[in-house]
């Protein structure tokens, strides 16, 4: 079997391992897909859900792709797939999930093999959903798959993990990911390239640029907001910081995504200052601006650098419940002033 028969890019050795589990019947009842985000570790479990439930599967362990079954769960719709996560990126996911699926799974599938819960981005599951999921786990119901994603088994409590049969995914290489791109998504070689290197060979994330044009042209808004602001002084940056915080009064919740992306896009182009200050010899994942970023690194010290890439980091942290506009001010005031053109 190739890693295409499932339509997953870079995970062969999972998806041969699950397919085989499938036609020689020795599925386990819980799985933990790991990895960081992007990766494709939602993809994985969802190819695996078709493959478990699809009404016409072309052999044991394969999954037509066009069947109902096959159609609802690719769109995360399917009668017997329960998808749970918490509300947002970075938020918390609540202990009533997690009960409210405890219930669920009490029944019998409504039309498939199994009933199949897809939890998201567990990591961010409290302490008390997490023990009450293990309940779940201690007394698995033989109808009932569970699939989790996370992006470390060590952010889940060890009696979780141990419970799982984990599937640890990691990044392609960047060279191979281009290629792949080029090939597959019929992208010039340097957009493939550039992509490969934005997405440091997180399959997931790839697809995603490679698919979506609006999403590339948000990555170079943001960039060049950078370049701007590391220009800038600093009544200007407040008044940008305003704007991007405000521009969305009615829906705070539009402004955390959209600051989300943003700072993710700002939080690579510093570890890149990092990589090039430091000496590191490893590849910059933003190769469109070499340029600014070397010059960055040569204006900084390295203290400088890892501070930026330290206040953006525990943004994320902080972003669910903290003052948009008083937690951009910080981040950018303490930012040099760099001329990069």
């Amino acid at each position: 079997m190739s890693d295409m028969d499932w339509d997953i890019i870079g995970h062969a050795w999972a998806a041969n391992m699950l397919q085989q589990q499938i036609a020689g019947g020795m599925m386990r009842h819980a799985y933990l897909f790991s990895g960081p985000t992007g990766v494709g570790r939602r993809t994985l479990a969802l190819h695996f859900a078709q493959a478990v439930n699809c009404t016409q599967p072309p052999a044991p362990g394969y999954a037509c792709g066009e069947c109902r079954t096959c159609q609802q769960i690719e769109k995360m719709q399917y009668a017997d797939l329960t998808v749970i996560q918490a509300e947002d990126e970075g938020a918390v996911l609540k202990v009533e999930q997690v009960r409210d699926l405890q219930h669920d799974f009490s029944l019998a599938p409504y039309e498939g093999k199994y009933r199949i819960a897809l939890l998201l981005r567990f990591e961010e599951a409290n302490a008390n959903a997490q023990n009450a999921f293990l309940k779940t786990l201690e007394e698995p119901n033989p109808k009932v798959l569970l699939l989790l994603t996370a992006d470390d088994p060590e952010n889940l409590l060890p009696t979780i993990t141990s419970r799982c049969e984990l599937l640890r995914l990691r990044p392609m290489a960047v060279d191979e990911l281009a290629g792949m791109l080029e090939t597959k998504k019929n992208l010039s070689k340097e957009k493939a390239d550039l992509i490969a290197h934005i997405s440091a060979g997180r399959v997931g994330f790839a697809k995603q640029l490679a698919g979506d044009e609006e999403m590339f042209e948000r990555r170079m808004q943001w960039m060049d907001d950078l370049l701007m602001l590391l220009a800038a002084h600093r009544v200007d940056r407040f008044q940008y910081s305003e704007k991007v915080t405000k521009s969305n009064k009615k829906d705070r919740t539009e402004s955390k995504k959209a600051l989300w992306e943003g700072l993710g896009y700002w939080l690579s182009f510093w570890r890149d200052v990092m990589l090039v200050r430091t000496e590191s010899g490893m590849p910059i994942a933003n190769i469109d601006l070499t340029h600014a970023v070397q010059k960055t690194a040569n204006s900084v010290t390295k203290q400088v650098a890892a501070g930026a890439v330290s206040a953006l980091e525990h943004a994320f942290v902080r972003i669910q419940h903290a003052n948009l506009q008083l937690m951009l001010d910080t981040i950018l005031l303490n930012w040099p002033v760099v001329k990069t053109n």
